[in-house]
């Protein structure tokens, strides 16, 4: 299906105590590309951190990503699909990092995540029409996974 996406972000935080290297890797094996930021910044508690973030604009590249994640994580987000699409056509997403960085995609309901956002394309701009976009993007592409 082409044109799903307006855009797609994957972002996340490197506190002072995780491993800077292993979190670049992470965000290069998620995104699929080596183009993204990493911007200085303070914690809630005054530690230093770091904000991870990479953004996509092409279709091709966020088919890439999603098939990257797997069948389990298509199947999952396809299971509820209607909570993670807000009335602005964002799609909502979260990944447990740690799992991550071992090369294991799982979904997260905690804070210590890579986020993955993306504006689907409707028209017109609808929640319902998004909604359907979107699965029909994530059963396409389960087959080829």
């Amino acid at each position: 299906m082409a044109g799903v996406f307006h855009w797609l972000k994957v972002r996340s935080f490197c506190y002072a105590t995780e491993d800077q290297e292993k979190l670049n890797d992470l965000m290069v094996r998620i995104s699929g590309t080596e183009d993204f930021n990493a911007e200085m910044s303070d914690g809630h508690h005054g530690n230093s951190m770091i904000i991870l973030a990479a953004e996509l604009k092409g279709n091709a590249e966020c088919t890439e990503l999603f098939r990257r994640l797997g069948k389990d994580i298509i199947d999952s987000l396809l299971n509820d699909i209607e909570k993670r699409i807000d009335d602005d056509c964002t799609f909502y997403m979260r990944l447990d990092k740690q799992a991550a960085v071992l090369e294991r995609y799982e979904l997260a309901h905690h804070g210590d995540v890579v986020s993955i956002t993306c504006k689907i394309a409707s028209h017109p701009a609808r929640k319902d029409i998004a909604t359907n976009n979107m699965r029909t993007f994530l059963e396409n592409i389960r087959g080829t996974v």
